[in-house]
């Protein structure tokens, strides 16, 4: 695969990345857990698991990897692997995440998975944790699924801190969620304390069937930022035949191409587009997410795909009311 700049960042990543948000812990929202990762999931089969998935993202040529604090063990199998393999600061592009913290106890039928804390303490406390574990490694941090409502964006303690490394050399970023993202990503674009933004990357949910933070994205990279896809899958949605919408099915079919690989390709395709994130918990899913790279979409199937979208506030409330599994 390609290097390309991570925006006015300076960072090298591909157009496929590895996010690690199914791989480490044990319960999560995608559909077919079961399936997919059976039932031994404690620490030593998941740590294998990434490492394995890291293995073979890295000889497919992906160079960006996605964490966060908040998935579990993440972290940690990512910084055992890049020690194990000898991976030097150059080879692979690291970002992580804080304002989340992981309080599921490693157990699928927890009542609560993951808590939400935007505060400096928050910041403080969880980048001192990525740094012990992934050292200078980490060179993308970003807030964790900011909202307007979390006030996170507000906050001049926190927004202080985040210049503060940004000059220090660390690359800031944020993640958004929520059918207000496009709104989060346009306060973010305005921000500025004594003049200085802190952000250079932003990191949305963007897939055929939720499509709407697309105009904001744009205007993200018009103002220099690299722009990261999460979740083109929708959450195992577009993932197979069984679970596509009939547009996104038939287009794959007559392609000669599964239902991910057209997903992930149809986010590739957005001009703004720097990284879409592969949320692959198998060496199989990851094997056909990367054969996006061999889709070559015209505009005419991308506005056929453009017909499976949904209303963002039905699409949030289904992810809302999704499972942990």
């Amino acid at each position: 695969m390609d290097l390309r700049l991570l925006g006015r960042t300076g960072l090298a990543v591909t157009p496929i990345g590895l996010g690690l948000a199914a791989v480490g812990r044990p319960a999560y929202i995608t559909s077919g857990r079961e399936d997919d990762l059976g039932a031994d999931r404690d620490v030593d089969a998941l740590r294998r698991r990434s490492h394995d998935l890291l293995d073979a993202a890295y000889a497919a040529g992906i160079r960006y990897v996605d964490a966060a604090r908040s998935y579990g063990l993440a972290e940690s199998f990512l910084g055992s692997w890049l020690a194990a393999r000898g991976r030097a600061v150059a080879d692979v592009t690291v970002g992580s995440k804080w304002g989340y913290r992981y309080v599921g106890e490693w157990r699928l039928d927890a009542s609560v998975h993951e808590i939400k804390d935007h505060s400096a303490a928050a910041l403080d406390r969880q980048l001192a944790e990525s740094r012990a574990i992934l050292g200078p490694r980490l060179v993308l941090y970003q807030v964790h699924s900011a909202t307007l409502d979390s006030g996170v964006l507000d906050d001049a303690a926190v927004l202080q801190r985040l210049i503060g490394l940004r000059a220090a050399g660390l690359a800031v970023g944020l993640t958004v969620s929520g059918p207000a993202q496009a709104a989060t990503i346009r306060r973010a674009l305005e921000l500025r304390v004594d003049g200085v933004n802190p952000f250079g990357v932003v990191q949305a949910t963007w897939n055929v069937l939720e499509p709407s933070a697309g105009p904001a994205l744009a205007e993200a990279v018009a103002a220099g930022w690299g722009v990261m896809v999460k979740e083109a899958l929708a959450n195992g949605r577009l993932a197979t035949v069984a679970e596509a919408p009939p547009a996104v099915a038939r287009l794959a079919r007559r392609a000669g191409f599964t239902p991910d690989a057209l997903a992930i390709a149809a986010a590739m395709a957005q001009p703004w587009a720097t990284v879409v994130l592969s949320g692959a918990a198998s060496l199989a899913q990851l094997a056909a997410n990367v054969r996006a790279v061999d889709v070559a979409l015209d505009p005419e199937e991308v506005d056929e795909l453009a017909a499976s979208a949904e209303q963002a506030d039905a699409y949030w409330a289904a992810r809302s009311a999704r499972p942990w599994t």
